[in-house]
């Protein structure tokens, strides 16, 4: 039996210290997964369904499996509950893979492990962050990102200062490796503003205000975009070596005579420079479509950056100056949900977007969204994010393979 597998995400991560068990499995299972892409493929998230795994978890438990390459190598893996209900959903490793390649593995469990695998140098990471308003942020080794939550939106309404109202997505530029969320709000605890100026690391010079900021929903709706306001409660699910997870609920909003509620599952992978989007969404009356912003910054002269669309890859980008640096944000999700997009630019202010109006099924839409920064290192200019862009999309559209 072949299980398709959802997500690429981050690069081969390989335990190297040494690990002394007792009581292996009788029985370990090995599986194999397989690239169909001729097309070589790094930073990729491999899950395995617990479903498959359930005789070794519930004999072992999820944190005694133990997963070797075909060369015996520990390959590092992170057990994860998607839905908080104390049970494992799936079991995920990362690997890099060649084009039309086909990797071996095998998953063994232990009583007790008596010396842990090592650990990667690189994680993910997300937590409420109260000490500044309530921002909800989350990053991984090569983007950071954050929005917004009751307390931001409370302080606008009560014309206080200090407060933020918007359900729009900023992004955070970070040029370093290592984890820099709590390393900046304790700094900019001491010194207002510190994460507004680059001190080596990265800063946050990305402006959302009232905009969809990189990767916003809403209806499109007779030229009007109708948006909810700030996420009013959440839930972390995971945080580990691969994959960070966690929802944001909103209050209903009112989209055109419609009201709607929504409800989030954002997660983020290590490697990847973009992060998942479910967006769950009903109405009491049938929307026209879901879409998804992303801020052109086109104020007030209106001509500030490019915008390009693929909607038969299923990737759409915008491509900017920022200070002394260009930015590239982008959005990425299945083409056959795409209804349309636009390069709508007003002098409304902060209303300037690439807008993407897609058809969620079953209430859901998933898209993935994100940047690349070139004082990064990560790439160099337009063309490099967009092939990024590009290869991304083609490997949603061709999921890794597993076979038990």
């Amino acid at each position: 039996m072949r299980f398709l597998l959802l997500v690429p995400a981050a690069g081969l991560l390989l335990a190297t210290g040494l690990l002394s068990a007792t009581a292996p499995a009788v029985n370990p299972k090995s599986f194999t997964v397989r690239n169909k892409l001729n097309l070589d493929r790094k930073a990729e998230t491999v899950s395995l369904p617990a479903s498959r795994l359930r005789e070794l978890i519930n004999t072992y438990g999820a944190q005694n499996l133990l997963v070797k390459d075909a060369a015996g190598k520990a390959v590092v893996s992170q057990p994860v509950d998607n839905n908080g209900d104390g049970r494992i959903d799936e079991l995920l490793i990362q690997t890099d893979i060649k084009a039309n390649a086909t990797q071996e593995f095998t998953i063994t469990g232990f009583k007790t492990i008596t010396a842990q695998q090592s650990k990667s140098q690189y994680t993910t990471y997300s937590r409420f962050v109260p000490e500044r308003t309530d921002d909800y942020t989350w990053e991984n080794d090569r983007v950071a990102f954050r929005t917004y939550g009751p307390e931001a939106e409370r302080l606008v309404v009560a014309k206080e200062a200090g407060g933020t109202l918007t359900s729009g997505m900023d992004c955070w530029l970070k040029r370093v490796s290592y984890p820099i969320i709590d390393k900046w709000y304790a700094a900019n605890g001491k010194e207002v503003g510190y994460y507004h100026i680059d001190h080596g690391e990265g800063y946050d010079p990305y402006h959302v205000g009232d905009s969809r900021g990189f990767a916003g929903i809403g209806v499109w709706d007779q030229d009007s975009l109708y948006v909810s306001r700030n996420f009013t409660s959440y839930k972390k699910l995971a945080d580990g070596p691969i994959r960070t997870l966690f929802e944001l609920t909103y209050a209903p909003w009112q989209a055109k005579g419609r009201t709607i509620t929504e409800k989030k599952l954002i997660s983020l992978d290590l490697g990847s420079n973009l992060t998942r989007f479910e967006e769950q969404i009903a109405a009491n009356k049938p929307l026209p479509n879901v879409t998804i912003g992303t801020t052109l910054h086109a104020e007030p002269n209106g001509v500030r950056g490019v915008v390009k669309g693929e909607p038969a890859q299923g990737w759409f980008r915008y491509w900017e100056p920022i200070d002394d640096a260009f930015l590239g944000t982008g959005v990425v999700l299945a083409p056959r949900q795409v209804q349309g997009w636009k390069d709508h630019r007003t002098k409304a202010k902060e209303q300037s977007h690439l807008l993407v109006m897609a058809t969620p099924k079953d209430n859901t839409l998933v898209y993935y969204a994100g940047f690349g920064w070139t004082k990064s290192g990560q790439f160099k200019n337009a063309a490099d994010w967009d092939q990024y862009l590009a290869k991304y999309a083609r490997r949603l559209a061709s999921p890794l393979e597993v076979a038990f």
